[in-house]
């Protein structure tokens, strides 16, 4: 029988013997997770004029000669400035076999810090989609959105994970996995994956979310938990179970939810239909088998919804579901699991800041 599902850290480690994964420095275990790989900044950031996607029978440097305005030197670290769009060649690159397909993300740091990051490819017509069978360099598209960032040749922003087929569990295979794991904390909203809401009454009032401050410093990506976060974020506290979003601002809220991903599945979120509001809900979707499930995590770990309103204000009430969670088979168990044993840094969360913020 043919395995389908998103591969594991061993089967990882085996593209990389086999030079299907490959880069300009090898690849160290610390870029590999339970079901992703970290994709690593090369030393060359190209700013363009505009966000773009290679296009059939077209290479992205072409590209860049036709878009690019100047290349920067990122070794002894640079700053790439809010607003501005970069590309940057990542170290890796794949020769991917005819049946292995894949699709990248940005890391959970990177999308709290409203880093729009997006994987982009030779002849590639999706941002983030890599076909099966591509033979080629990756690149990142970097747009600093709420914050100025400094970076250097080898930080990971992006993520990149492998499937062989679709694994997508059915509504009716979700609801007997739930039965079985218990996915969330409370009732189970199965639509085309698992719902889940934004909680604006949290135990005791107080805190509800963060609101990106529009005139910051720069963040060195490299600096954990060095940063006050009342330099760069605002306070949002609770107000009758609402916030008012605004168009242009960017949001870390959390989830009513606390989710749970088995060891045998991995997870991605997707935004909810965009009917339900004029907002954006995440940038960093994927879950990692054994989010939420060890025992440190306790009944689950919440979800962070990295926000970002668009051209109206909107309203957003208290239990009101604003995405969902797509669970997928993993092609074999990992050999680790996400939590403290792989010193994952958001396990057990509730409304969390980024790596980079002092608790």
């Amino acid at each position: 029988m043919t395995v389908t599902g998103v591969l594991p850290d061993s089967m990882i480690r085996e593209m990389i013997a086999l030079h299907q994964i490959s880069a300009d420095k090898p690849v160290i275990p610390a870029q590999i997770q339970p079901a992703s790989l970290d994709l690593r900044l090369g030393t060359v950031a190209h700013r363009v004029r505009a966000s773009f996607l290679a296009g059939k029978g077209r290479a992205v440097a072409d590209r860049i000669a036709e878009f690019g305005m100047h290349a920067m030197d990122l070794t002894p670290g640079a700053v790439l400035e809010k607003g501005c769009v970069y590309l940057v060649p990542l170290k890796e690159r794949l020769d991917l076999p005819g049946h292995v397909s894949a699709v990248a993300n940005a890391k959970s740091s990177t999308g709290r810090l409203d880093l729009l990051t997006r994987v982009i490819t030779d002849e590639g017509v999706e941002f983030d989609r890599i076909p099966a069978g591509y033979k080629g360099p990756l690149y990142a598209e970097i747009c600093p959105r709420s914050f100025s960032v400094l970076v250097r040749p080898g930080m990971r922003l992006n993520q990149i994970r492998f499937r062989i087929g679709q694994a997508v569990l059915s509504d009716a295979d979700l609801a007997t996995l739930h039965a079985a794991e218990t996915l969330v904390d409370g009732p189970a909203l199965i639509a085309q994956g698992l719902g889940f809401s934004v909680d604006l009454r949290p135990a005791g009032g107080g805190r509800v979310g963060w609101r990106a401050k529009p005139h910051a410093g720069v963040i060195d990506l490299d600096r954990i938990a060095a940063y006050a976060p009342g330099d760069f974020w605002e306070e949002m506290l609770a107000e009758d179970g609402q916030v008012i979003l605004d168009p242009g601002a960017f949001y870390i809220l959390v989830s009513r939810e606390a989710v749970t991903i088995p060891p045998a599945y991995a997870a991605e979120m997707a935004p909810y239909l965009a009917m339900v509001g004029e907002f954006r809900v995440h940038y960093a979707g994927f879950f990692d088998p054994g989010f939420g499930h060890d025992a440190a995590a306790g009944r689950g770990s919440r979800g962070v919804l990295e926000v970002r309103c668009h051209e109206a204000p909107f309203v957003l009430e208290h239990g009101q579901v604003v995405g969902r969670l797509v669970y997928e088979r993993m092609a074999a168990p990992p050999d680790r699991l996400y939590g403290a044993g792989i010193a994952s840094n958001y396990q057990g969360q509730g409304l969390k800041l980024s790596k980079h913020f002092r608790a």
